[in-house]
């Protein structure tokens, strides 16, 4: 579903600096797969995303989606995506936000109506769906937008940190609602420092240090655990400091 071959993307700080975000990064995800990408701050993982989702473009290789490449539009319909900081238009209310987001990707009224409304019964959002969303906590605007970007049933589905801001009954229904799509057979993406989630929820997991995939494999293959994984590949790339 999803491949990266031999990318590099570099940023021109200015005329004189560059900073390195990706080298030479090689990943594939599998159709029906939830894929974990993890890494320390800085490391390279939403270069990785806005790369997949042709927001920025690579300086070399190639990323494909199911085939085709990231940089054709035809890819991207199928794919729902969740920011790191989503902009919601808080002057809506959900319903309306939803309408407005099911527009966007070609989908009639009515299939519009019957997906809004399951999933806000899903995501315990129907009973202030006729509100504005400059009223809704932080945890309601997240999961707000989680159903925008799930409201076409895309068939692959990127989460950039889906936990954020969200108290322990807003993880719990946003981790059911992961394992619920990877029942479903949708292939998911996933960008978190909730190791313990990555941990329960992926089939498989990538560890990005420095712009480089220093791990892939399977979870459940795994000797250790995830976190005690993660804390030696970093060790061994000689990462000590925080950013």
């Amino acid at each position: 579903m999803i491949k990266f071959n031999d990318v590099c993307k570099t940023y021109r700080l200015d005329r004189q600096k560059k900073v390195t975000a990706l080298t030479g990064l090689t990943l594939s995800v599998a159709p029906h797969e939830v894929f974990g990408c993890i890494g320390p701050n800085g490391a390279g993982k939403s270069t990785t995303i806005k790369l997949l989702l042709d927001l920025i473009r690579p300086d070399s290789g190639s990323i494909t989606i199911n085939g085709q490449s990231a940089s054709n539009e035809a890819s991207r319909a199928q794919v729902g995506y969740l920011p790191e900081n989503p902009y919601i238009y808080d002057f809506l209310t959900a319903s309306e936000y939803l309408g407005y987001a099911g527009r966007l990707s070609g989908m009639s009224t009515a299939a519009i109506k019957q997906r809004s409304e399951e999933l806000l019964a899903k995501l315990k959002l129907e009973q202030a769906a006729n509100r504005r969303i400059s009223g809704y906590s932080k945890g309601m605007q997240q999961r707000t937008a989680i159903a925008a970007a799930l409201i076409h049933d895309p068939e692959l589905v990127v989460l950039d940190e889906p936990m954020s801001g969200l108290d322990p009954l807003g993880r719990k229904l946003i981790f059911d609602l992961i394992a619920e799509l990877k029942q479903q057979g949708k292939t998911v993406f996933i960008s978190s420092h909730v190791l313990t989630d990555i941990e329960r929820l992926c089939d498989r997991v990538g560890i990005i240090v420095q712009g480089s995939l220093l791990y892939q494999g399977d979870v459940s293959g795994l000797a250790i655990p995830l976190e005690d994984l993660f804390l030696r590949v970093v060790a061994e790339a000689g990462i000590s400091e925080v950013k």
